[in-house]
């Protein structure tokens, strides 16, 4: 698989990154067997889509819409603690690079996040 590389500004992808591996991190706590896959695909019109998926506690798409607002929450603090500005902060970034996030989700199965950057390429990383 070729490796993913998104051109951005460098600390704010990072912040992206960081947030949604941290959201996964905590949601597959529970997990008898946690899993999270990074990766990328192509779409058919060419645009490169970064995801990250879990199969951690997942949530009711039916409030997918409040994920990228801060201080929104779908668990209890109790259940898993936070403060609701990671999503919005990812949120932020990816619109800041005039990209897209959206979200897919299942309770109890999981939930993958995707986003994209354009005019972004999957190309190899060149050894230095």
């Amino acid at each position: 698989e070729a490796d993913m590389v998104a051109h951005g500004d460098p600390a704010l992808i990072r912040v992206v990154m960081e947030n949604l591996l941290a959201n996964a991190w905590k949601f597959t706590s529970q997990s008898a067997k946690p899993h999270i896959d990074v990766s990328c695909y192509k779409t058919a019109a060419g645009e490169v889509v970064f995801f990250v998926r879990d199969n951690g506690a997942g949530f009711d798409m039916a409030y997918a819409d409040k994920l990228f607002t801060a201080f929104q929450r779908l668990h209890s603090v109790s259940e898993f603690p936070g403060t609701g500005v990671g999503l919005a902060t990812v949120g932020r970034v990816i619109a800041r690079h005039g990209g897209q996030v959206w979200t897919e989700a299942e309770p109890g199965r999981g939930a993958t996040f995707f986003f994209t950057f354009p005019n972004t390429r999957v190309e190899p990383l060149t050894s230095t």
